[in-house]
């Protein structure tokens, strides 16, 4: 081998060390192993909408919100300015047609991972709507966790509940919105009631 040779290898050497050197530094090893820095999203929708059903085929829930984000840490999923509908599956005794549905919403709700806890963050509101056989009830509170399996709500925050010409307020409150329902609100309880 001539002298010519060995300084072609040991130019190749040096760029090659070089060039590993420039990798480290800029730290494009970690990205080409695919790491993921922590409570990174996994994927998003905007307007996002989701139906649910029953084993009927009946319309059991919907959701619609501005931007869903789900998360590959953790697994919760963050919704931003959700709307809830939450339909009874069947008819009272007493009425003629279901029940009009109750409608939630918020500025934002994380739902864990399994889907069985949601947390409605900021100030949240309930509406159930007037029908044959049903008043029409406003509920005004914040920070209401949600269990959308159970048909179950609760909250430790302050609560207003207004069925025209009705209104109480109260500190907590739980809720159970499927038949039969019930409310109650557990400290501090006030009302304003007007009578025929």
């Amino acid at each position: 081998m001539s002298l010519r040779d060995y300084k072609l290898y040991l130019y190749l050497l040096v760029v090659s060390s070089i060039s590993w050197w420039l990798v480290e530094i800029t730290g494009l090893i970690e990205i080409m192993h695919g790491q993921i820095p922590p409570h990174s999203a996994d994927y998003f929708s905007k307007n996002y909408t989701k139906w649910e059903m029953n084993e009927f085929g009946l319309l059991k829930n919907k959701l619609i919100a501005d931007q869903l984000t789900h998360y590959s840490d953790d697994a919760t999923t963050h919704i931003t300015a959700p709307v809830m509908f939450f339909y009874n599956e069947k008819p009272t005794p007493w009425a003629t047609t279901s029940a009009p549905p109750w409608v939630v919403n918020s500025e934002t709700g994380i739902l864990s991972a399994d889907g069985t806890d949601l947390h409605l963050n900021g100030k949240v509101n309930i509406n159930r709507g007037k029908a044959i056989g049903f008043s029409a009830l406003t509920i005004n509170t914040s920070e209401l966790k949600v269990n959308p399996q159970t048909s179950y709500a609760e909250t430790k925050e302050w609560a207003e509940l207004i069925s025209p010409p009705n209104i109480t307020t109260g500190t907590g409150m739980n809720m159970t919105y499927s038949d039969p329902v019930h409310l109650e609100l557990l400290a501090n309880v006030k009302g304003h009631y007007e009578t025929k």
